[in-house]
């Protein structure tokens, strides 16, 4: 069976029954909505050119994973330069996203796990991810990485020990995510910085990304003392500053999160990470080049 016909209809999209899991595989392997639809972009060029391509799929998450191996060289250069942490963009459209696959993983889009498959090298990430969330036989990974099909499952095998090791356990209920959410948002708007680390655990982490371009913090802030403190400060200084703000709930990489407006523009998003019922880590987005993609202002 060959594609891309040239009888066929020009308004017709090839790329349509595949969209959503190529966006899927490229924004896992990049952390970045706006490169994984690039990547996508870029092979469907390749496919529009190709000749006889006989299973469509295949070839385009062949091509899919191995641009992203090549963007990733890259994309490590340039993080050692990166001012303060470094996180995903966040992303609205989860389910658009969806590795379409029966994994365990193959919905999850948190920041705890785009972070875990972060620490890994390029290799261990493509092959975790096609095989562990979408569900990809060993012996196709193995052609897609020019690799043999032993070596992609030791490479599985060593993200899988990563990832388990970095993502907090277990996953909150969504339930349990927006209840805890709304009693952190009620309780840096008290001020009361005891009742705000009583949320979070003990070790608990924040990481606000502002790359350089708008205030966060340049290392991991890290307990729940210091956490609770450093959000209700950023919350007092943010309202002095502003004549308007506004909060909107909002589900940010498939789970409940916030954004803040400021004058009706998009400051920031908000996600956190659960740990049973405390709050193990929080995720700020304030890099506008990760927020263009976003809703950038408010109608009042």
């Amino acid at each position: 069976m060959t594609s891309m016909s040239s009888n066929r209809p020009r308004d017709s999209d090839p790329l349509a029954p595949h969209r959503g899991r190529l966006l899927g595989l490229a924004y896992r392997m990049l952390g970045s909505r706006s490169d994984a639809e690039d990547v996508v972009q870029d092979a469907y060029l390749r496919f529009a050119g190709a000749q006889d391509v006989q299973n469509p799929e295949a070839f385009l998450v062949t091509v899919v994973t191995r641009l992203c191996l090549d963007r990733l060289k890259s994309a490590r250069a340039q993080r050692e330069l990166y001012v303060g942490p470094w996180l995903p963009e966040p992303v609205f459209d989860a389910d658009g996203l969806s590795a379409g696959a029966a994994t365990e993983l193959a919905d999850d889009l948190s920041f705890a796990l785009l972070l875990a498959l972060d620490r890994l090298s390029p290799p261990e990430r493509a092959a975790f991810l096609l095989h562990d969330v979408f569900d990809t036989p060993f012996h196709e990974i193995a052609a897609m990485l020019g690799r043999s099909e032993a070596a992609c499952r030791q490479l599985a095998s060593r993200a899988r020990r990563a990832v388990r090791d970095n993502r907090p356990a277990p996953a909150a209920t969504p339930d349990s995510h927006a209840r805890l959410l709304q009693a952190f948002s009620d309780a840096v708007a008290s001020g009361d910085v005891k009742q705000l680390a009583e949320l979070l655990r003990e070790d608990a982490v924040a990481l606000t990304d502002g790359g350089g371009r708008k205030f966060a913090a340049l290392n991991p802030i890290v307990g729940a003392d210091k956490v609770a403190r450093f959000f209700i400060g950023l919350a007092g200084k943010t309202a002095s500053q502003s004549q308007d703000m506004r909060i909107e709930p909002a589900a940010i990489n498939g789970a409940a999160g916030a954004l803040l407006y400021l004058d009706g523009e998009l400051d920031l998003t908000l996600s956190m990470a659960i740990d049973g019922e405390k709050i193990a880590a929080i995720y700020v987005v304030r890099n506008p080049d990760k927020l263009r993609h976003l809703p950038i202002s408010v109608t009042h």
